[in-house]
């Protein structure tokens, strides 16, 4: 089973796809889609052209993304989330379940840490998923939104909860189903 775990932003938006079909998460892809519009619309619909791509290449059958959080700039926050909705219109738009995560879980399952900086995550998926290089922070965070829901799956499926409505620490938008 594939997942593809994305970090969304307005200027980069990472991505981090995962195999979960052995008993570990195996790497797969990552990196970068590099918006490069001027227009907030047209940024936008590149964020959307870019993961709908991804997703016909790599065909996942989930998709992970973190959840809102608080920023000092609210501009920025704006258009984080701008991008963010983006992310899951596509992901539901292609038939994906979306799971999201909080940062600080995020953070909390790749490093041990909730309190982790940017390095320390890049430091941990480089060495759990045994890659041969760091990757970018933006492809790094992707991976680690990615990993985190192979853990929290793999967490729920050994309780025999994967899949129910009640759901597990990652919340899924469960109920739309494009027609």
């Amino acid at each position: 089973m594939i997942v593809l775990g994305i970090d969304p932003g307005s200027r980069l938006t990472g991505y981090g796809v995962l195999d979960l079909s052995g008993g570990k998460p195996r790497y797969v892809a990552s990196g970068c889609i590099r918006i490069k519009a001027d227009g907030l619309a047209q940024k936008l619909a590149q964020v959307y052209a870019g993961i709908a791509e991804l997703i016909a290449m790599h065909r996942p059958a989930e998709f992970a993304i973190e959840q809102v959080f608080m920023a000092k700039n609210a501009d920025s926050a704006l258009k984080l989330g701008q991008a963010r909705g983006t992310a899951v219109v596509c992901a539901a738009n292609h038939g994906l379940p979306v799971f999201e995560y909080a940062a600080r879980q995020i953070k909390q399952a790749v490093t041990g840490t909730g309190a982790a900086d940017k390095l320390q995550v890049q430091h941990m998926i480089t060495a759990v998923l045994g890659l041969s290089a760091t990757p970018q922070a933006d492809a790094a965070d992707a991976l680690a939104i990615a990993l985190t829901h192979a853990h929290t799956r793999a967490g729920l499926i050994q309780q025999g909860s994967y899949g129910s409505r009640r759901g597990g620490r990652g919340q899924r938008w469960r109920d739309y189903r494009p027609e």
